[in-house]
């Protein structure tokens, strides 16, 4: 049975997530754990107020918290009447990231599915903060769903590489999962930088295609400049309804959320991303 994290804030996006993962793991047998996180910022400090208050204004949130979960879970079970899901409701009173990380080891959650926020001006849609964080501090494999995206079962999967990270194949666990899930291909797509590949990348783009076995998968060479811009047209001209990539220090997806970029870039990504942890 999977154990799934579905963080929740009852916005319309992170509704919209959970929606998506009800489609999506359907005919699975799955565990999701619904959580809400308050923090302290949520009301009024200690110093401003008795120590008594401040208690009863935190258990008025925890209770409120727990309500809407409640709500939650009945509404979606009502609506997708499936037998092989079941609920657990969580809600925390933490460091957002802290609770996250302590949820998936103490529930051995396999993979955490979230809602991003859209961005007006330009077009452009960039991912929540949450949602950033959590990809970039979390060990467990996170599925970012776009605000306003709708189920559709992926035929086609883009696995982005450079070939330049070694690891095991628990490590795209959550990739080849979702590949056998709906018999999907994996386009290994590379950005070429140098004319060659380097014996490094050689033996990593053999271990990617063992690692992949008798999946569906296929390695795709594209010249571009501007990364972002040549997966985006990549991903439209191609139908894919699926990007994945590895999270690694000095990686595309540490140079696509620095704190710089976060409200500047145009990647305009409309499909889920998966993020998976490299070691």
């Amino acid at each position: 049975m999977k154990s799934i994290l579905l963080p929740t804030d009852f916005s319309k996006n992170s509704v919209n997530a959970i929606n998506f993962a009800m489609q999506l793991f359907h005919d699975e047998h799955c565990e999701f754990h619904i959580m809400n996180i308050q923090k302290a910022s949520a009301f009024i400090s200690d110093d401003l107020m008795t120590v008594s208050t401040s208690a009863t204004i935190y258990q008025t949130l925890i209770d409120t918290a727990k309500r809407s979960i409640t709500n939650l879970i009945n509404s979606i079970e009502a609506k997708y009447k499936n037998d092989k899901h079941s609920f657990q409701s969580i809600v925390d009173y933490d460091n957002f990231i802290d609770a996250i990380n302590q949820i998936c080891e103490s529930k051995k959650i396999d993979l955490i599915v979230m809602g991003t926020h859209g961005a007006s001006g330009l077009e452009r849609i960039i991912f929540g903060s949450h949602t950033v964080r959590v990809m970039q501090r979390c060990p467990t494999p996170v599925l970012a769903i776009p605000q306003g995206c709708k189920f559709k079962k992926p035929k086609a999967i883009v696995f982005l590489s450079d070939y330049m990270g070694l690891y095991e194949e628990k490590d795209v666990k959550a990739l080849i999962d979702m590949s056998q899930l709906f018999s999907a291909k994996i386009d290994v797509l590379h950005i070429v930088k140098e004319e060659q590949l380097s014996e490094v990348q050689q033996n990593n783009k053999a271990f990617i295609d063992e690692c992949f076995g008798e999946l569906k998968h296929e390695f795709i060479d594209l010249e571009g400049d501007n990364i972002y811009k040549t997966v985006k047209d990549y991903i439209d001209m191609n139908q894919v309804e699926m990007l994945a990539m590895m999270n690694r220090k000095h990686s595309f997806i540490e140079r696509l959320f620095n704190q710089h970029n976060i409200e500047t870039f145009g990647f305009n990504i409309k499909i889920p991303f998966l993020v998976m942890d490299e070691p």
